[in-house]
């Protein structure tokens, strides 16, 4: 009896111990766990703590030209930004959406950007999209800053507090289309077309403004037309029956290049101008040799800027090409948000906006700031013609 008691009380403590052994492993196992989920709290909390800009503008379809040069743009810059230990000691983040230059569109990533709660964003790229989105960045509570967008009431309405561009007006552009038509090329009889969008119709409506001014020369032909129709004969006939000396066209490259295509196969040499929208290579590589001699405005050719040389040599080192369209203008207006930051020592709306307008920063376009209104002090536009397959600055 004894003997059995003394194996029952081993056992027991045998037993006690093995008890002991599991709780002690899942104790350890319970603190190896709770490590994960602390680290995770870190990650996410520095995640939190980066200041999250938004790059919103066409990524897709015919006008990704016009959008992707100012992802790689913001690439660049932030890049170069983060490895110098980042902003106020915050790393940048950007959020990249595609709005592929449509209205509707740009409204829903307008709210996405919103809901991802960005501290700021560069873009949209097109004025129409502009238009849709800007609106809810403001009722945000968020600064936007595009490089592309020149809608005139934009800025001019006073209805945008928090819109911002690294270019300048439609305004300023249809002026110096007018002034190069009457004054270059002795234009008196011109027409205008636009692609009845809010980019492409707005600059036409202040062309035709400042030609009915100049008192010598005439409108022969006010018309919009349809976006991606395949053919143009109708207008570029009623063009051809007003014996009109110059065309002056407001909208983007796809319908100029069809339109000044269909104008040159019926053997017609009526001076083409256009803008910006037109001043891309997309526009020289679909229009091919018909492209020779067409004019467009741009922004001011600032290629012998330090600043400008080196955002050049960066994207061609990272990208293994030319930079596209408005792609200095979107440099310069990356580098111009996140100096405001800096500056104002916070992502806070209203010290972003006033460090935007009162601080200067060195920028590939040159030392700019901001108006009350919104416009770049010192960004502007110059006259191009196609020569030899490519855009020349017009002397």
């Amino acid at each position: 009896m004894k003997r059995f008691l003394h194996r029952s009380s081993s056992s027991l403590i045998f037993s006690g111990f093995l008890i002991l052994l599991l709780l002690a492993s899942l104790a350890g196992c319970a603190g190896e766990e709770g490590k994960s989920p602390a680290g995770g709290e870190k990650k996410e909390a520095a995640a939190a703590n980066d200041i999250r800009i938004g790059v919103a503008g066409a990524h897709s379809g015919d006008l990704a030209s016009y959008g992707l040069p100012t992802v790689k743009a913001a690439e660049l810059v932030v890049k170069d930004i983060n490895a110098k230990g980042g902003i106020l000691g915050r790393q940048v983040k950007l959020l990249v959406e595609d709005d592929a230059c449509k209205p509707e569109m740009a409204a829903n990533t307008a709210a996405k950007l919103v809901s991802a709660k960005v501290h700021a964003v560069i873009g949209h790229i097109c004025s129409g999209a502009t238009k849709a989105a800007i609106g809810i960045y403001k009722d945000a509570g968020i600064v936007a800053i595009t490089p592309s967008a020149t809608n005139p009431e934009l800025t001019q309405s006073g209805r945008y507090p928090n819109f911002f561009r690294t270019i300048a007006p439609d305004d300023a552009q249809a002026k110096m289309q007018v002034d190069f038509a009457l004054n270059r090329l002795n234009a008196r009889r011109i027409a205008v077309l636009h692609d009845k969008g809010d980019y492409g119709k707005g600059l036409a409506e202040f062309a035709k403004k400042f030609v009915e001014a100049s008192g010598v020369a005439e409108v022969v032909l006010f018309e919009g037309v349809t976006p991606g129709a395949v053919d143009y004969s109708a207008v570029v006939q009623k063009i051809r029956g007003t014996k009109a000396d110059a065309v002056i066209y407001g909208g983007y490259h796809p319908e100029a290049s069809s339109i000044v295509m269909q104008m040159r196969k019926k053997g017609m040499k009526t001076a083409f101008l256009s803008d910006d929208g037109v001043k891309d290579t997309t526009f020289i590589k679909v229009a091919g040799p018909y492209a020779e001699g067409v004019y467009a405005t741009g922004p001011r050719d600032t290629s012998s800027n330090p600043i400008a040389i080196a955002a050049n040599e960066a994207h061609k080192k990272a990208y293994g090409s030319e930079p596209g369209a408005f792609f200095l203008n979107a440099y310069a207006a990356t580098q111009a948000l996140l100096n405001a930051i800096e500056k104002a020592g916070s992502t806070d709306y209203e010290k972003v906006r006033q460090a935007l307008r009162s601080q200067e920063v060195e920028t590939p376009l040159g030392t700019i700031h901001f108006d009350v209104k919104g416009e770049a002090v010192g960004v502007g536009f110059a006259m191009y013609q196609v020569k030899n397959g490519v855009y020349t600055e017009v002397e």
